[in-house]
């Protein structure tokens, strides 16, 4: 039985109300993109990866931008009530130092493309280093790891064999942005006579083991093949309403059965990294979509932002809900002040009325890592000074 412990309590030394939430999971976002927030905005998704992300990740990508963007990140989720995150990125083991040092929870993706970039050289290169990097830190109480093939039209068949082997032996999720766009679909069926989801599950990809991100263009057959293989579906409703990508069908793949997580994607696309915000964004767009205003209930969607998260990272046996025997991974929210009153029904005005400046506190893994509004791990002001620094170089 699922239980996110939402509980009101009365503090003694202070006249408000505190809700406990399981820590809240991101299932899906590119980290140190943050450093990109705002780069270059109201752009078709091709034109905005062709023209921009990419030439700006080929001239400014390196460890000490990982760091730096990483480390923004993780404060603004902290911040947010977010205790894991889901990251697909460049130098990769970066990302997982800056969260381990933080003392945050991640699940890091061990990035896979078709074509060089600063952190790898082929897709043997991009394998090799991911496979160290999961070795690292398989014993780690806070880092995890998952295989992170970009999607289907930038990585080809032989390395996306190979994941699967590996992904099998390691026991290990695999995290892949699938039917994106209608584009990518079309593109696909041209030049391999074959949808992207087809195409997977011919290689073995669609399994228990694959969390899909995005998945806006499904047909009906596709919706039966996620419910039948057991795979699993990450939402990122804010970035697709952004990016004009479409409208993943949430109610239909809940009613398949087919688990569906929450994720903000990254910064660049989004702009920001509010589990909250996303929240309330896929319970009215799931209502909208499928045209019936009870579909994904408050309880849901917050479900979906905590431990549908920890099932699409394979971590529902430790995080994901308060429960004797998982690790103390929560927050506490206000919901005492203007914006959340009356107090009807808790669970609810979490999702439709509250936002992320009301969260007080985070703990992850027992570990007090906001308290009353401040970090303990993290210098908000080196953070804020080395993102500043970034935005004069990269603006320049």
């Amino acid at each position: 039985m699922w239980s996110t412990s939402i509980t009101a309590w009365p503090f003694t030394k202070a006249a408000y109300w505190i809700s406990w939430l399981p820590g809240l999971v991101n299932a899906h976002t590119h980290t140190a993109m943050c450093l990109l927030r705002g780069l270059a905005d109201d752009l078709p998704l091709m034109e905005w990866l062709h023209d921009h992300i990419w030439p700006a990740e080929q001239t400014w990508i390196s460890e000490e931008f990982i760091h730096d963007g990483s480390q923004v990140a993780i404060a603004e989720m902290l911040r947010g009530g977010t205790t894991c995150f889901n990251d697909m990125y460049f130098f990769p083991e970066v990302t997982a130092r800056c969260a381990a040092s933080a003392g945050m929870r991640a699940s890091i993706g061990l990035i896979l493309i078709d074509f060089p970039s600063a952190y790898a050289g082929d897709s043997d290169d991009y394998l090799a280093k991911g496979l160290q990097l999961h070795d690292g830190y398989r014993h780690h109480p806070l880092i995890s790891t998952a295989f992170a093939p970009h999607a289907p039209y930038s990585v080809s068949d032989a390395p996306l064999e190979r994941v699967r082997v590996l992904a099998d032996e390691l026991d290990i999720p695999i995290h892949m942005h699938v039917h994106e766009i209608a584009d990518e679909v079309e593109r696909s069926v041209a030049e391999t006579g074959r949808r992207p989801l087809a195409r997977l599950d011919a290689l073995g990809l669609v399994s228990p083991a694959l969390a899909a991100v995005h998945m806006t263009q499904l047909q009906a057959e596709e919706i039966e093949l996620l419910a039948e293989r057991g795979a699993r579906v990450v939402h990122c409703p804010e970035s697709n309403l952004k990016l004009a990508s479409g409208f993943c069908p949430v109610q239909r793949l809940r009613n398949a059965g087919i688990p569906v997580a929450l994720g903000t994607d990254g910064a660049a696309s989004n702009n920001d990294l509010d589990m909250f915000s996303e929240m309330r964004s896929a319970a009215l767009l799931a209502k909208a979509v499928s045209g019936d205003a009870s579909a994904l209930p408050a309880d849901q969607a917050l479900r979906m932002a905590t431990l549908e998260g920890a099932r699409a990272l394979g971590l529902a046996n430790d995080v994901g809900s308060l429960e004797v025997g998982k690790w103390a991974d929560l927050c506490a929210v206000r919901l005492d002040d203007v914006e959340s009153e009356p107090l009807y029904h808790p669970v609810s005005q979490i999702v439709y009325a509250t936002g992320r400046k009301q969260v007080t506190d985070v703990w992850v893994a027992g570990e007090h890592l906001l308290k009353e509004r401040t970090l303990t791990t993290l210098d908000k002001d080196e953070i804020l000074a080395r993102a500043r620094e970034w935005k004069q170089r990269i603006g320049a």
